[in-house]
């Protein structure tokens, strides 16, 4: 009899990857179907929520119009997330039931410590020159690459994400020491930052599944691009000198570790003790905290307009 396979709705569908396991026979079209239906519901719970569909922040933030004071504070509270993240990662790394999980936790928080991606038999950066603004605008290619792996890749300060910051934060007259530390974070800041570590970096795997795919998922959803669009407008009309590199890079990356994650999903899902029910908590509750981080963020500006 031939087997039929079936897609699900807009976001989510069936791989390649499936469709081969069930032309080989690894898989049933039960099997299939269960888990087809289980990506609709995974689309409906995590990215039809309202943080990734619907983000005022930035939705606002992307026009640009942010006042210096505005955007202070949103550097400020960005890295302190992106700082504290660091630990979630680690815990994330320290936790993975698999070797090869703890080895996919360790591509992304040794990136974000300086380690640079690297394609196999290929040299860090290019022979290509570029300009200053190419560079901004793309990435020094000494300190950043989009692809690869950072097994054997080079490890460089300057490659550091937080770095990265601290270039745009000195634009606007922060330097290193007024950034990213626990005591420059908004109560909603650190709610979420303590949530990313809770849920995350969680020991329970399925718990800590469902918050990777949804934090993914959700960098990878659009929000990188308003925050880079709000800035280049700001870059060309009043602050020429701002290094942008870390939205830029971000916004280029993000669409890679999502596919990653659901890859992962694919190889966790089959596995007899797979349970959905936490894998739906864990993705549910950390978009929560996300939407709390970006509703503090909107407040702040909400409050400091009509003052």
């Amino acid at each position: 009899m031939t087997k039929t396979l079936t897609t699900t709705p807009i976001n989510l569908t069936i791989s390649p990857r499936i469709q081969k396991r069930l032309y080989r026979g690894e898989l049933t079209q039960q099997q299939v179907s269960k888990f087809q239906n289980f990506l609709s519901e995974v689309d409906r719970e995590f990215l039809q929520h309202r943080i990734i569909i619907n983000n005022t922040y930035t939705r606002w933030f992307c026009n640009g119009t942010a006042t210096d004071e505005e955007l202070r504070n949103f550097i400020q509270q960005f890295s302190v997330f992106s700082n504290q993240f660091l630990i979630a990662a680690l815990l994330k790394a320290i936790n993975s039931p698999t070797l090869q999980q703890s080895r996919a936790s360790r591509e992304i928080l040794l990136n974000e410590l300086g380690v640079i991606y690297r394609k196999s038999g290929q040299p860090i950066g290019s022979d290509m020159p570029q300009t200053e603004e190419e560079k901004d605008r793309e990435g020094d290619p000494e300190l950043v690459s989009t692809e690869g792996t950072v097994d054997g890749g080079i490890c460089r300060f300057r490659a550091a994400h937080f770095e990265w910051l601290i270039g745009i934060a000195e634009g606007l007259g922060l330097h290193y020491e007024n950034i990213g530390k626990r005591k420059h974070g908004s109560l909603t800041t650190l709610h979420f930052c303590d949530e990313l570590q809770r849920l995350y970096g969680s020991e329970d795997p399925q718990i800590a599944e469902g918050a990777s795919f949804a934090v993914e998922n959700w960098a990878a959803a659009g929000f990188w691009q308003e925050l880079e669009d709000g800035f280049t407008r700001i870059k060309q009309t009043r602050h020429p000198d701002l290094h942008l590199a870390f939205f830029t890079w971000h916004n280029r990356v993000e669409a890679q570790h999502a596919g990653h994650t659901l890859e992962e999903l694919e190889e966790v899902y089959f596995h007899p003790d797979f349970d959905q029910s936490k894998f739906l908590q864990g993705g549910r509750e950390i978009l929560e905290a996300i939407a709390i981080f970006w509703d503090g963020l909107n407040c702040d500006r909400l409050n400091q307009l009509n003052t």
